[in-house]
């Protein structure tokens, strides 16, 4: 007969797949926020720390005996406490050791147990441990039922839900821990400062978290450092949640050729091997001018890191930029979440002391119980072997005749009226114990027991007894344990002003900027070890700007879109000279649309300076350069509101308000008037009418003149040139369609290209072309205004040219133009 195996119905569950995931996931959460990532309120450990050290307390692996292998421990709590990977538990164990990240470590560890430049430890076959004495006041009176008790993994042991912690372990120490919806970030504190306010909660209840704060001032790292902020750390202590900062501490050493800034402190879990390679790294990459070198000359007396700096640099300056951009200042947020009745709770300071103390009332008032019972069992003990000692002949006399040691027990009972326990006691009684001097230590002892019971009994009925006793321990555990404050508390966060042009050395390097916004910073040095003096770029390029600057300048620039960014010039990345460079989209956000078409080189924004753009559709608008400035330049920013069939054509400074607008026209035409009849308006306006159109024109160039007696160079799009003086340019008011500069002839096909105003008769230009061609303004006819152009090189192919370069210094312009581009004088 075959045999089928059926599906019972009963057995099938019919559930969705959303409940099943749901009822799991809710099963997994709990486990994980009561029993494995946050700790518990009472005595401040997680579930693995608290079996590691109770493994370690039953194997008698206390402070007071020798040493054992790190991987017997971790056996025996696998083993019997903890059935999860052996690296969880020795990371565990690991950290309890570690001086850098426990304030006060529960383990002693023997051998290599990590460093602060998070080297790992030695495999668990190399390193010995046992508790730390600290440990032990952890762990004191277990043995008493203290504490509940529960099951371990396999029903086969019995572990403690809990520790008997004679101080606030939570607090003391410290914890951090990610669970499902929950994450605990608790800091470290001075263990004596919470051990006084403990007793100081015990003696006034009521008292407020102001009175609390005169005793615990805040954190205590370990590694020390200065913790500032005194609001967060109130907040902290009121709500569970607050934000501090935490600093190196750091001094100035003189040198005879160099300054040293010295790092004694660290803040709290900052790896320092990535601290001192991050340093490293501003200096190799120069983000800061004045730093030599960087090393880390820690030892066994303690951390020592020593950054070289330049002798006459600001010391002050670069400190506040390493303290900004580097982890020798960081942030620490408080996240005070800790298991309360099987709970999660976000827990304040008072709240974290009351679950201290009501959980040490209730250690005491069962040790006490405990202990009362076991002194009441011997006083009724001793109450039986004192009355036996007066009729000890009779009860020999009844021992020798009874039929054996349960006879004898029922014999004494009956004749003398003793209880079980006493008779028991009796029977088993050597006889040397009849001597008058042992009678008189059970008498003594007896005495004795009488007033432990008395005392116990005051305790368990009376809670000023039982607060009396709590606050006589923890004052012994501040006798044993002396802890110095490592951390120094600031009440308010120090401001990081940050000088940079002070980090900067005064350098003067070669800047260039393309029409495509190509921009590099190149060395002097490497300028004239180039045999070329065009700077290189892209074909269909052309240089806007190249010049000589200072690093501690700001390189300012105009689109044909209407926006202007800034850069300073250190900051630039440094090329060689015949290098492309970088785009100016890695400096900061700029639309790929957008074409260079102005730079200048400015010092500081001065409110002096206003700033004149015209537009190809003939709009024209003044803004003061002030204006200019923002906060953060992190992208290009409007400063001329421009259409999408216009464009803005030029960006120039204008220094007094005597100061000539030249326009000129595609087709010729052209007219200057006074600056005052463009009216000063906000970066982002459109502007006002510059000149009248005809439909086919635009503007094709603008000029700001401040001589009226000088000259301007015009040149078409074909290389024709020639000189005009400024004064036979026709002047009207704002806007006219202006007279013909020049008479183009149909039959060759150029326009009206660029202008250029002429400062110096004899000073050199050179125009790209094919071949870079040299020429003085005097050799370029001077003609009137009604004349033709004409073509003193000839037909040229390929130029280009490009505005004009200018500096900003002390709030003037200066005279000298930097080298150009396509035209740029030498």
């Amino acid at each position: 007969m075959t045999k089928t195996n059926t599906v019972q119905e009963h057995h099938i569950l019919k559930n969705s797949l959303e409940d099943i995931m749901a009822d799991r996931f809710a099963r997994y959460s709990k486990y994980i926020i009561q029993e494995r990532a946050l700790p518990d309120a009472r005595d401040g450990l997680k579930p693995v720390q608290r079996r590691i050290l109770y493994a370690m307390y039953e194997d008698g692996n206390t402070y007071n005996k020798p040493y054992r292998k790190s991987a017997k421990t971790v056996g025996n709590v696998i083993g019997n406490y903890h059935p999860h990977g052996d690296s969880s538990v020795y990371d565990a164990m690991v950290r309890l050791s570690q001086s850098w990240k426990i304030a006060d470590p529960l383990i002693d560890m023997q051998g290599n147990n990590g460093s602060i430049d998070d080297d790992p430890a030695a495999a668990m076959r190399y390193t010995e441990a046992r508790l730390s004495k600290l440990s032990d006041y952890l762990l004191q009176d277990i043995e008493k039922d203290t504490v509940e008790w529960a099951p371990n993994f396999s029903d086969e042991k019995m572990e403690p839900t809990v520790l008997p912690a004679r101080y606030p372990n939570l607090l003391v120490n410290g914890i951090t821990g990610i669970a499902a919806g929950y994450a605990t970030n608790i800091p470290p504190h001075n263990l004596n400062e919470v051990v006084e306010a403990a007793i100081y909660r015990i003696q006034h209840p009521q008292c407020d978290l102001h009175e609390l704060m005169q005793i615990v001032k805040g954190p205590d790292f370990p590694t020390g450092g200065i913790v500032m902020g005194i609001e967060g750390i109130k907040e902290a202590f009121s709500k569970g949640k607050g934000k501090v900062m935490i600093r190196s501490k750091v001094h100035v050493e003189q040198a005879r050729t160099i300054k040293q800034l010295v790092v004694t402190e660290i803040p709290y879990e900052v790896i320092k091997s990535q601290l001192v390679k991050k340093i490293d790294d501003i200096r190799i990459n120069k983000k800061v001018d004045g730093i030599l070198d960087v090393r880390d000359e820690s030892d066994r007396n303690g951390l020592r890191i020593v950054i070289d700096l330049k002798k006459d640099c600001a010391d002050e300056t670069i400190l506040n930029y390493l303290y900004k951009n580097t982890d020798l200042q960081i942030s620490y947020n408080y996240n005070v979440i800790a298991i309360v009745n099987k709970a999660p709770v976000l827990m304040s300071l008072p709240m974290a002391l009351d679950a201290f103390i009501q959980h040490r009332e209730d250690v005491v008032l069962r040790r006490s119980h405990y202990d009362l019972k076991a002194k009441k069992e011997r006083a009724h003990i001793l109450e039986g072997l004192i009355k036996a000692v007066s009729v000890m002949d009779e009860i020999i006399s009844i021992i020798r005749s009874s039929k054996d040691k349960a006879d004898a027990k029922n014999n004494l009972i009956s004749r003398f009226g003793f209880s079980k326990e006493q008779a028991e006691a009796i029977v088993i009684m050597r006889l040397y114990r009849l001597t008058h001097t042992d009678i008189k230590e059970l008498q003594d002892e007896y005495d004795a027991l009488l007033k432990d019971i008395q005392r116990l009994e005051g305790i368990v009925s009376d809670k000023k007894k039982l607060h009396a006793l709590l606050v006589k321990e923890l004052k012994e555990v501040n006798t044993t344990f002396k802890t110095e404050r490592r951390s120094e508390i600031q009440n308010d966060i120090q401001e990081i002003i940050i000088d940079e042009k002070a980090m900067i050395a005064d350098e003067q390097v070669m800047v260039t900027m393309t029409h495509d916004g190509y921009v590099k910073r190149v060395s002097l040095r490497s300028y004239n070890a180039s045999p070329d003096s065009l700077s290189g770029h892209k074909d269909g390029d052309f240089i806007v700007c190249s010049g000589q600057a200072s690093t501690l300048q700001i390189l300012l620039f105009f689109t044909n879109r209407g926006t202007y960014g800034y850069l300073p010039v250190y900051t630039l990345e440094e090329a060689k000279w015949k290098d492309l460079g970088k785009h100016i989209s890695s400096y900061l956000k700029i639309d790929s649309s957008e074409k260079i078409i102005q730079a200048y080189l400015i010092d500081h924004f001065d409110k002096h300076v206003e700033m004149v753009f015209a537009s190809a559709l003939g709009m024209i608008k003044r803004t003061s350069l002030k204006d200019l400035q923002v906060s953060r330049a992190n992208k290009t920013m409007v400063c001329m509101k421009v259409g999408s069939a216009d464009e803005t054509i030029s960006a120039k400074a204008s220094m007094t308000q005597s100061d000539q607008i030249v326009l000129v026209t595609k087709n010729g035409f052209g007219l200057t008037y006074p600056v005052e009849q463009v009216p000063q308006v906000s970066a982002k306006s459109k502007g006002v009418k510059s000149i009248n159109l005809t439909k086919d024109d635009y503007v094709e160039d603008m000029l700001v003149c401040s001589d009226l007696q000088g000259q301007i160079l015009f040149m078409t799009s074909e290389g024709q040139m020639k000189r005009v003086k400024m004064d036979q340019i026709a002047q009207f008011n704002r806007p006219a369609k202006g007279n013909r500069i020049c008479k183009l002839i149909k039959s060759n096909p150029s326009h009206l290209y660029k202008m250029k105003e002429i400062r110096d008769l004899q000073k050199e230009i050179m125009l790209e072309s094919e071949e870079l061609l040299h020429f003085v303004p005097a050799s370029i006819s001077l003609m009137s205004v009604e004349s033709t152009f004409s073509n003193p090189f000839g037909k040229l192919e390929a130029y280009t040219i490009p505005e004009n370069l200018d500096c900003i210094e002390e709030g003037n312009w200066s005279e000298e133009e930097s080298v150009q581009l396509s035209l740029f004088e030498v």
